[in-house]
């Protein structure tokens, strides 16, 4: 769904172990992956785990939030990624209780800035016609649209369902910068049968054997 292809340059922002980055560098070859990550020792645990799996990775232990200088200091200056891919903390704080360890509360709450910071950062390194795909939660879509308005057009949204005819949980966004298209909504992923068994479509995308419909918009 990031439209990347080999000789890309693909950045995961708030990398973590690095399991969005190093999945997509494992499906598409010959992609130039960094992982972005604040925390030291998920830094640490993101290099260990490209090193196990044999992917060339670049690990970058830096702020999302950090200025464009401390951007080109770690080789990620304005306009020079061809595909980023985020999923920024997400949970509403009004209605989720923080985790009383302050880097698990940062890494899973959202404060009223976080869209800002994250879509800033992404648009800061994009090239004209590169692609943004995040995820969000489902109910906060129009903040979403909102955060990317500057900058980005082309969206492609796709729901994300816990299970079979319920309302959605999560959102797939993917944005163009410079992009010019109409919006399209595309059909809702389902995680479970509502049985509560996984969803067939579901396994066939985690074992490899299938693509979400984003991945259908093609590369920048």
């Amino acid at each position: 769904m990031t439209g990347a292809r080999p000789g890309h340059r693909v950045v995961d922002l708030g990398a973590g172990v690095g399991t969005a980055g190093l999945a997509l560098a494992c499906r598409i070859g010959g992609v130039a992956l960094t992982l972005v990550e604040r925390e030291p020792e998920l830094a640490r645990l993101a290099q260990h785990n490209a090193r196990a799996n044999q992917l060339p990775a670049d690990v970058v232990t830096l702020e999302v939030g950090a200025d464009a200088a401390a951007f080109a200091a770690a080789g990620l200056g304005p306009d020079s990624v061809d595909v980023v891919l985020m999923n920024p903390p997400f949970h509403d704080a009004a209605r989720h209780r923080a985790s009383p360890d302050v880097a698990r509360a940062t890494a899973h709450m959202a404060t009223a800035t976080t869209l800002e910071v994250w879509t800033h950062a992404a648009r800061r390194m994009l090239k004209s016609g590169g692609v943004l795909t995040l995820i969000w939660r489902a109910d906060g879509l129009g903040e979403v649209l909102a955060a990317l308005a500057r900058g980005f057009g082309s969206f492609g949204v796709q729901p994300v369902h816990g299970q079979a005819g319920r309302p959605a949980i999560r959102i797939l966004v993917r944005a163009v910068k410079g992009g010019r298209a109409p919006l399209q909504i595309w059909p809702g992923v389902m995680l479970n049968e509502a049985a509560g068994v996984p969803h067939a479509d579901a396994v066939r995308v985690l074992e490899g054997q299938g693509a979400l419909a984003l991945a259908g918009l093609g590369a920048p």
